[in-house]
């Protein structure tokens, strides 16, 4: 499928746009931040596919489906009064980090023999540590925020480096918000502990 450069500006325009609105939405604790993030995620499906990210691509795909979960999954949990913010053990954490790592080599193997994979072990390590980050927002752990400024800070070299035109800047924008995510979540899990 071959779009113009037109049509791919403008949907990476429209990316950025509600991927930013995601992020500032999930930082707030709003759920309806999934619908953004979920709008975002369609789009950059065909944009990543297009620029040889095909790990990016179907982490989009991924995405999307977690938008549905977290939709669900925050709702649930605001029914039943303000949504808690939660925290991860530092055991689940290593052994989350010693498995992805060893897949994110795993798949950048077979992708550098079997793809024209422009980052083959860059796209597989933000691909499955954006699945866990992932995860972990929906679930409202207040380490999602810290994987999240990692793996923003690795994809913003690796959409210069494919020159996309307006990613990087998007990704840097998210490093901010995810700054400020962690610290208000970080404030908001405080006030739950003294409460409790």
């Amino acid at each position: 499928m071959t779009l113009s450069g037109g049509v791919l500006k403008t949907f990476e325009i429209l990316a950025a746009i509600a991927g930013v609105g995601y992020v500032i939405l999930a930082a707030r604790r709003n759920r309806l931040c999934w619908i953004a993030g979920g709008v975002s995620s369609l789009l950059f499906v065909l944009l990543f596919a297009l620029d040889a990210l095909p790990m990016q691509a179907g982490l989009q795909v991924f995405y999307v489906v977690m938008s549905a979960y977290g939709w669900w999954s925050w709702t649930r949990a605001a029914s039943a009064g303000e949504l808690p913010v939660g925290r991860w053990p530092l055991s689940r954490h290593l052994v989350a980090a010693l498995a992805l790592t060893a897949l994110s080599f795993l798949t950048a193997h077979w992708l550098a023999a079997q793809t024209h994979a422009a980052w083959p072990l860059l796209d597989s390590l933000t691909t499955w540590f954006s699945l866990l980050a992932f995860w972990l927002t929906a679930r409202a752990k207040l380490e999602s925020w810290l994987y999240w400024i990692v793996i923003d800070g690795v994809l913003v070299f690796v959409f210069f480096a494919q020159q996309m035109r307006y990613t990087p800047y998007l990704y840097l924008f998210f490093i901010v918000i995810a700054i400020a995510g962690f610290i208000g979540w970080r404030r908001r899990f405080k006030l739950q502990t003294v409460a409790a």
